[in-house]
């Protein structure tokens, strides 16, 4: 996809939610990202009323730096009857996510999950935004390869049934597998993370209808992510991999995962900042995702850089997110920690 012209600029924007200051260094490091890469477009940053003061405190520091609205929103909780089955405690605030379908001010919203950060420019992905019918949204397949063996996940997860396994490079970049109704199931699942969506109040009436009458949600093991597969069930359209970059892709689908080519990089499972990489490159659940974890830290870094040198106000921002970040090295611990470039743009 090429850029959108900006004779014909929209009023489009990219949206994020947080709910608790663990994500906060996520928000920042993702803000930060889509500015540095010349993001045309603001990102509405919704946050729920228990988002602590220091990490509201940072926001309001950052927001005129990095082109971000900040928004607050109610929580969005299923009905009482419903008992949920969700696979993850990390999960439980995610319905809320559902909140920025009330965008309603915007022609079209790249949803972007606060585990993220930006390696190129984004505002591309929104080529797709004009033809995209109204009631439709955009997304990335879900990888259900598996090679973890996780215990949770359904039984056709299985990497000869993921959407991604007959791609090819670099033919993968523009031509996904789009989902059809004869597509086998795994292939009509799409992934949360990132999404792009007209907002309207007629779709989110519908969708809030859905939502607090159907008996399905107590099946949703990823709860946002399952509703919106179903509620968009064979009105999506596929994105390139590269727009939602699960991290793990790297080492599970090589036949199409090219450094050079991540746009949007997807932080999922563990979080980068919760711990640095040692020099054994050690990171991640696997403990195969020291790379990927080393180029959250220099894009870190950056920024950390560029607020020492704003002075007050950027040294403000850098010692309340130090709070929730892993300390840095000290030459007492006796540790050190691996430095990897970020990759060469293609």
């Amino acid at each position: 996809m090429e850029a959108p012209s900006t004779a014909t600029k929209r009023h489009n924007a990219y949206a994020t939610l947080i709910t608790r200051d663990s994500y906060l260094p996520g928000v920042i490091i993702l803000a930060y990202t889509l500015q540095r890469n010349n993001a045309s477009y603001p990102l509405i940053v919704c946050y729920t009323p228990n988002l602590p003061k220091d990490a509201r405190r940072v926001l309001e520091l950052e927001a005129p730096k990095c082109n971000m609205v900040l928004r607050e929103c109610d929580y969005l909780l299923p009905p009482k009857n419903i008992k949920m089955t969700i696979i993850a405690e990390r999960f439980v605030d995610t319905w809320t996510k559902l909140r920025v379908f009330e965008l309603f001010e915007y022609d079209a919203v790249c949803y972007l999950d606060a585990d993220m950060a930006i390696l190129d420019n984004m505002d591309v992905v929104f080529q797709c935004e004009e033809q995209l019918p109204d009631d439709w949204i955009a997304a990335n397949h879900v990888c259900v390869c598996n090679l973890d063996s996780d215990s949770w996940a359904p039984e056709d997860w299985k990497a000869e049934n993921c959407a991604y396994t007959p791609l090819s490079h670099p033919t993968a970049l523009k031509e996904p597998l789009q989902p059809t109704e004869s597509s086998p199931a795994p292939h009509k699942l799409l992934n949360g993370g990132m999404f792009i969506f007209h907002p309207s109040k007629g779709l989110w009436d519908r969708m809030l209808d859905v939502f607090n009458t159907t008996p399905l949600l107590s099946d949703f093991m990823f709860p946002d992510q399952d509703f919106l597969a179903f509620f968009f069930e064979n009105k999506w359209y596929a994105l390139g991999w590269q727009y939602n970059a699960i991290k793990t892709m790297r080492y599970w689908h090589p036949n199409i995962w090219r450094d050079e080519r991540v746009i949007c990089l997807h932080y999922i499972v563990d979080k980068p900042w919760a711990k640095r990489v040692g020099l054994d490159g050690v990171a991640g659940y696997k403990g195969l995702d020291g790379v990927t974890h080393c180029w959250w830290w220099q894009l870190y870094q950056y920024w950390e850089d560029e607020r020492t040198s704003d002075g007050k106000g950027g040294n403000e921002a850098i010692s309340l997110l130090q709070k929730l970040i892993a300390p840095a090295y000290t030459r007492e611990s006796g540790v050190g920690y691996l430095r990897v470039a970020l990759p060469v743009r293609a």
